[in-house]
């Protein structure tokens, strides 16, 4: 059974007019023979939407007890029953009375459109579950019923219906909304104007993001290529802490704000390995932006505002958002930090937003910067500390006496402090230079390098050795927490890759965008070769750079297997890399795989079409193309029957029928033929510019002459086809509707401009089709309905669909409204030139904007 359709009327606050306006539409509906019922509809004792239910079917309701008291609900049963065609179904976020049929009002709807019964609805945005804690915060009021978004976003239309808040508080004064007693707490709560205006924009917001759903899929749809307003793509800086899921959420709305927004969330790691990101933590926010709509991305980089910035600009970014540091004041010394590097170095093209979060400044412990293991600035601070600081001391005790056991414990003390900074080489040095100053300033003879007492070399030799057993436990451990991050960065990399392996969700391209990114390089391709003696070829490519037509042309190269190889150009990259490269160039290697066992299955299905046409096309010759040669040789040998005298009307008619069956199977194996051109690929459509009416009226050699109207404005651009094709594109349209089309209807052939398109439309006022049935219509060998035998063999929509896919065009079929079927036709237009004066004409014959309704109402 046919589900039925919903449309639903949205308003931002009560008293928008949603029942008014929904009443009006059965009216409108019933007065074109529409049954229609009123499955049940509250007034609320408002005078004018209780004069709009006068002269509509309204259902019975079911009465129910509850508490002592009488309630009235809708008869779900009674209205299955009387299956109308439409039902009007008031207040959808509605709670029903206990010992309903259903908990909710929404759920009496969903059966309702499974027994094919189309319903009109109407709800508040207040009731949307995913805002109440929004409407909560703006108004102080928990809304308590509530529709889940999912079953509005459901909804075959949408019709918002708006007002501004000083008319509805007018409405509201007049007593037009509610009881008059109610009126002044109303106002004075609820009803306030900024209530009002928030309200207003949450619906307007939220039908908007609908607009963008609808705009998208048109633009998919139709092909459309020119761009029709900015789109943001905006970048997320991670650190793995606390704040990166107030980020996500800012980029989110950032995002909602232009058309078409998307969200990239990146964390990067230094190759050392992580600092002090949280798994968990990076597991819950990849999960925050995957819920958003958003991507996941994990780069491994050195210089971290470097890695973002290429990372942006390879993705297209409009913007970049970061988190106010975490460092405080003090820990500035070390550099300016991520965030300001970002915005100095993002350049013009880029947006930097710095957010506040509860963690500013609460301090991230000393930063681990790029360099070697201990990092860069670690190992400065400790050739800084072991050269300058026995020095230092040196002069200090050289104006206190603390005699040379203290001396060499306080050398001692710079030394360790030089190791825990920079590791084995500066506490060589600062041991090395600490003995010396010893020697020469406290040992005595004082001022030489030489030592009187043997005593002060056993001295001397424990403090050089106690600094090299403590520099060295800090290299070892510096060396064993490097492995370690690392280990665990690319655990990560690796259990993510694991999960796309899994699911199949990662493509060879997106693969090797993937490695392209994690390891910042240019360009990052998969090539291949039959054996050893045929050349390499390249099986997938990503990324920018010169083209690799061999693995040693590459700056990395990771074989797999005998004949396959990834290959990568930017930088060389460290030996550890290679192990996380391997397990990429593997997974590659699979994504090739399935990538070509799908291409298979796609020609074994191409295979098995083939068969169903040919299997098909033997029926319609053994049917279809046999009766009119039937109907030719029954007339042509009567004619040369000697046994009966013909008189010249009978000659004259059996001339006719023999001139019918011709003209029949001329088109019936013309069909057949153009068909098995598409099916085979050999259609190559000849793309020039030309005229719409050019083409057009051609096409209407074989229809009556007053069965078709024609409205082909001369002003139209050129279009970019091959004539041949859209000439006999258009005949089959045409015929087809001729075909359905009442007696006395004619059809109206129309052209305009929309965008960069322009669209032929082929309309007529027969039975129409269903929607689950338009796209059926253009398969092979399709004929919708009881239509006879003789109607041809089904392939006239098959072949003009066709026809408008190899010139770059498309063909669909939509509802006329008023009943029947428009099928749309759309074409390329040829460029014009900026100074061309037609191109403020196209603009003006344009039909964008003349389903524009009431000032007040806008349709989805």
């Amino acid at each position: 059974m046919t589900r039925g359709k919903l449309r639903i009327y949205l308003g931002g606050a009560p008293g928008v007019g949603k029942t008014y306006a929904m009443l009006s539409e059965a009216h409108r509906r019933v007065e074109r023979g529409t049954d229609c019922v009123v499955a049940f509809v509250e007034h609320h004792g408002r005078q004018r939407t209780e004069v709009m239910l006068h002269g509509l079917e309204q259902m019975p309701r079911r009465q129910l007890r509850y508490r002592d008291a009488e309630f009235s609900e809708m008869d779900v049963d009674a209205v299955l029953r009387r299956a109308p065609a439409v039902a009007l179904v008031d207040e959808l976020a509605h709670t029903n009375i206990p010992g309903s049929r259903n908990a909710k009002r929404w759920q009496d709807v969903e059966e309702l459109l499974a027994a094919g019964i189309d319903v009109i609805s109407t709800v508040n945005i207040q009731h949307l579950e995913s805002l109440g804690d929004v409407v909560e915060s703006i108004t102080g009021v928990r809304q308590q019923e509530t529709v889940p978004d999912e079953v509005v976003r459901r909804a075959d239309q949408i019709e918002l219906v708006d007002m501004s808040p000083q008319a509805l508080r007018r409405r509201m004064a007049h007593g037009n909304i509610y009881k008059p007693d109610k009126v002044d707490a109303a106002l004075s709560n609820y009803f306030r104007p900024g209530n009002l205006t928030a309200l207003r924009e949450l619906a307007l917001l939220w039908v908007a993001d609908r607009v963008d759903e609808y705009l998208n899929a048109y633009r998919s749809e139709h092909r459309v290529s020119r761009i029709w307003g900015s789109r943001e793509r905006i970048v997320v800086g991670l650190t793995g802490g606390p704040e990166g899921r107030t980020l996500i959420r800012r980029a989110a709305r950032l995002a909602e704000k232009g058309a078409g927004g998307e969200v990239l969330a990146v964390y990067i790691a230094r190759s050392d390995g992580l600092t002090s990101a949280s798994p968990k933590e990076l597991a819950v926010q990849r999960t925050l932006v995957e819920d958003l709509g958003g991507t996941f991305h994990h780069v491994v980089g050195d210089d971290i505002p470097a890695a973002l910035l290429d990372f942006a600009r390879g993705v297209n970014a409009t913007q970049i958002v970061l988190g106010s540091s975490r460092r405080k004041a003090w820990q500035y010394v070390f550099g300016p930090g991520v965030g300001a590097t970002v915005a100095r170095e993002s350049g013009p093209d880029l947006d930097v937003h710095i957010v506040t979060h509860e963690e500013v400044a609460k301090g991230r412990g000393l930063p681990v910067a790029r360099g070697g293991r201990l990092g860069r600035a670690r190992i400065i601070w400790g050739w800084a500390v072991g050269l300058a600081g026995p020095a230092v001391l040196a002069v200090l005790l050289n104006t206190i006496d603390l005699g040379l056991a203290n001396d060499m414990l306080l050398f001692l003390a710079v030394t360790v402090a030089a190791a825990l900074l920079g590791g084995l080489l500066p506490a060589l040095a600062s041991a090395a230079f600490g003995s010396l100053l010893l020697n020469y300033f406290y040992t005595p003879p004082l001022h030489r390098l030489t030592i009187a007492d043997p005593k002060n070399i056993v001295a001397i030799a424990i403090f050089v050795g106690v600094a090299v057993s403590v520099a060295s436990v800090v290299d070892t451990a510096a060396r064993r927490t490097h492995q370690a991050a690392r280990l665990r960065a690319e655990s990560e990399i690796l259990s993510f890759l694991a999960g796309n392996v899994l699911r199949g969700e990662t493509s060879l391209e997106e693969l090797l965008e993937r490695v392209r990114e994690t390891f910042a390089m240019e360009s990052a391709a998969l090539l291949e070769r039959a054996s050893d003696v045929e050349p390499w070829t390249c099986a997938g490519r990503a990324g920018f750079g010169r083209p690799l037509e061999r693995p040693e042309d590459a700056d990395v190269d990771m074989p797999v297997g005998d004949d396959m190889a990834l290959a990568l150009t930017g930088r060389v990259l460290p030996a550890e890399d290679r192990r996380v490269l391997a397990a990429f160039a593997a997974q590659a290697a699979v994504a090739l795989d399935r990538r070509r066992l799908q291409e298979e299955a796609d020609q074994a299905r191409t295979l098995a079409e083939g068969n169903r046409i040919r299997t098909a096309l033997l029926a319609a010759v053994s049917h279809d193309l046999r009766t009119p040669l039937a109907g030719i040789k029954a007339a042509v040998s009567s004619l040369r029957s000697d046994d009966v005298a013909w008189s010249e009307e009978d000659r004259a008619e059996l001339l006719e029928g023999i001139e019918e069956g011709a003209d029949r199977l001329d088109h019936l194996v013309g069909n057949l033929l153009d068909m098995s051109r598409l099916q085979t690929g050999t259609v190559t459509p000849l793309i020039r510019e030309i005229d719409v009416d050019e083409v057009v009226p051609m096409a209407l050699g074989g229809v009556p002459e007053d069965s078709v109207e024609l409205d082909v404005p001369e002003t139209l651009p050129m279009v970019e086809v091959d004539p041949g094709l859209l000439e006999r594109s258009v005949a089959n349209l045409v015929e087809n509707a001729v075909k359905y089309s009442p007696r006395g209807r004619t059809v109206l052939v129309s052209a305009s401009t929309m965008a960069d398109r322009v669209e032929v439309r082929v309309v007529d006022r027969g039975p129409g089709v269903p929607d689950e049935a338009k796209d059926r219509i253009f398969e092979p060998f399709q004929r919708y309905g009881d239509a006879p035998r003789g109607a041809g063999v089904g392939l006239g929509l098959a072949v003009a669909r066709g026809f408008a896919e190899a010139m770059g065009g498309t063909l669909n079929a939509e509802d006329t409204p008023g009943g029947g079927l428009t099928m749309v036709l759309s074409l390329r237009a040829a460029a014009v030139p900026p100074e061309s004066p037609s191109a403020g004409q196209d603009t003006a014959e344009s039909p964008v904007g003349e389903d524009i309704a009431e000032p007040e109402r806008q349709t989805l």
